[in-house]
């Protein structure tokens, strides 16, 4: 059974918002929310700089708190991991924004329904192909796939490379995992 990670790799990332204007556009988010945006955080003082560039979105917990206080079961859990939302079944009370500790979930403002990534699952995922994001990321600071595929990208650069899982002291265990930032200068 295929299990779906993404990793963003901060070295690579330089802030360009492609990923955010490719999820916009393949998702069709209304303008004022976002599924994913990448922050800067300018540390230092000049000329001892560095600029962080993190990706904010949902990271699709193993144990995803947004899932469990879910009371009509609107949220739930793919087989491949990935947490999604039946907006048939939503009634919009909005636990799974209170319970998420990612802040990752938002109300649409013109449908009211509650919106978060998804991986592009019923659009692109599902159909064998990467995220919209993945798929224009100019650096290719994103890689995506199937971590029970030991020859996937993923796998790969797992077994290689230190990796960060957010607030890992939630006891979450996300599938979307950081490389921590290494360049730019000393800043004591």
């Amino acid at each position: 059974m295929k299990k779906f990670v993404m990793i963003h790799d901060e070295n690579l990332c330089i802030g360009c918002q492609a990923c955010s204007v490719a999820c916009r556009n393949e998702n069709n988010v209304t303008d004022g929310v976002y599924r994913v945006q990448v922050h800067a955080e300018m540390k230092g003082i000049f000329p001892k700089l560095k600029t962080d560039f993190t990706r904010h979105s949902c990271v699709m917990c193993e144990n995803s708190p947004c899932v469990e206080v879910c009371p009509t079961g609107a949220s739930f859990k793919t087989e491949n991991g990935i947490t999604l939302i039946n907006h048939n079944l939503c009634v919009s009370c909005k636990y799974c924004i209170l319970a998420c500790p990612y802040d990752a979930r938002f109300v649409d403002p013109i449908t009211n329904e509650i919106g978060k990534c998804t991986f592009c699952f019923e659009n692109r995922t599902s159909l064998g192909l990467e995220p919209a994001c993945v798929s224009v990321c100019p650096t290719d600071a994103l890689i995506f796939g199937d971590i029970n595929d030991e020859n996937s990208k993923v796998s790969k650069v797992l077994s290689k490379e230190a990796v960060e899982y957010p607030k890992a002291e939630f006891g979450t265990h996300p599938s979307l995992v950081f490389i921590k930032n290494k360049k730019g200068g000393r800043y004591e």
